[in-house]
């Protein structure tokens, strides 16, 4: 076995969960993903293609009516995007690796922002990247990027920069004047972007376009830009594994042939099924960004009635991240969560050293009441700690 890969830390979101799974009294916070079904509609288009008996291989790059639609999708929200820089995957966490594994060789040095989502920071170490981090700062329990020391980090030595806004876990986003510093930065030190905007229509902030800032909007076609994107989260479809990469047209046929290494295409069904759902979007997205924007205005200020909880509401994500003050150790504080309390979240350190001491709540719940309940269990517990 390869010495990056033994090197690879297990995920601690998975530790945490793995001690609560199978238990009815947990409420269960801690993995990315709403707990409301795929929508109807959606499903029975994939129904339709199993009974049509499309059980075949499709095209590497994906259906080529479903490029289409994503091209159209994505035109409507930012400048225009064609179908020739589309690429189809098995799932946003594929359409990330994907994109490292075609950008990034052996030490190469990587720099991304953190904290993150620790998949971000695990895939170019386990092409064997060197890998520079860059810290977001909490501020009053709001995280802020220094965007001049990004800058000094990234120089002509750095092939990739990866950034995730939305972020995850903070919820931080990029405002449209940083993008544009950091595309020019990179532009002269020759550095690509990965940018993960999978959560770019979760934002919560009033815009023209009804998503968060992307790199997208500045960004010439040609550009080292590489974004991914995912059915996941906008469509309630974490369980189909399907996603797609914008990337420049040159880039596009390549990324084909990496496909094909990799998965070989997506199942042809999901894809149908991603059609229904791009064509029928104004009936999914914004319903659902109005119930999460309504389950985060229902958490935030319980958690920040609680004295030991420090807490900003997230501009975009799906994601409550709070301080709790005199706990620092997130691991061991959310297994006594689960073990003591029944509540079920995610470790702070699990996405950066510097998140030590927080915990992320994912506050997609079809229940409102589920979320206070949740409350109510973390303001006994600590209760019980101050005895």
């Amino acid at each position: 076995m390869r010495q990056a890969i033994q090197n690879l830390e297990e995920s601690k979101i998975r530790e945490v969960a793995n001690a609560g799974m199978g238990r009815s009294d947990v409420l269960a916070f801690w993995f990315g993903e709403s707990d409301e079904v795929t929508p109807d509609f959606i499903r029975q288009a994939a129904i339709e293609s199993l009974q049509k008996g499309e059980t075949f291989y499709a095209h590497n790059l994906g259906l080529p009516e479903l490029r289409e639609a994503v091209a159209a999708y994505a035109s409507a929200l930012h400048p225009r995007v064609t179908s020739d820089r589309i690429a189809i995957t098995s799932g946003g966490v594929n359409a990330l690796m994907l994109a490292v594994q075609a950008l990034v060789d052996a030490g190469d040095e990587v720099v991304a922002v953190t904290p993150v989502w620790p998949n971000l920071t695990a895939q170019p170490l386990i092409m064997g990247a060197r890998l520079k981090t860059v810290a977001l700062k909490p501020v009053n329990g709001a995280w802020t990027l220094d965007l001049q020391a990004l800058l000094d980090a990234i120089t002509p030595a750095t092939k990739l920069l990866i950034v995730n806004a939305p972020n995850n876990p903070t919820g931080w986003t990029l405002s449209r004047a940083e993008q544009q510093t950091i595309l020019e930065h990179c532009r002269k030190t020759g550095t690509w972007i990965l940018a993960d905007e999978v959560y770019e229509r979760l934002y919560y902030e009033p815009t023209a376009n009804g998503c968060a800032p992307s790199f997208l909007d500045v960004a010439a076609p040609d550009d080292r830009l590489v974004v991914a994107h995912s059915f996941s989260k906008s469509f309630l479809m974490t369980g189909w594994r399907l996603g797609w990469l914008v990337m420049p047209p040159a880039m596009t046929p390549q990324m084909g042939k990496l496909v094909e290494f990799n998965t070989s295409c997506a199942s042809v069904f999901t894809q149908r099924a991603a059609i229904a759902a791009l064509q029928r979007t104004d009936e999914v997205t914004p319903r659902v960004v109005a119930h999460l924007k309504q389950c985060r205005d229902t958490l935030v200020p319980l958690l920040q009635a609680l004295p030991e909880v420090r807490l900003q509401p997230a501009k975009g994500g799906m994601y409550a991240f709070f301080q709790l003050e005199g706990h620092a150790d997130s691991l061991a504080v959310a297994k006594r969560l689960v073990a003591e309390a029944g509540l079920g979240l995610a470790p702070g350190n699990a996405f950066a050293p510097e998140a030590q001491g927080w915990l992320r709540w994912c506050f997609a719940s079809k229940d409102l009441a589920r979320l206070g309940q949740g409350v109510d269990r973390l303001k006994a517990w600590l209760a019980a700690q101050a005895r």
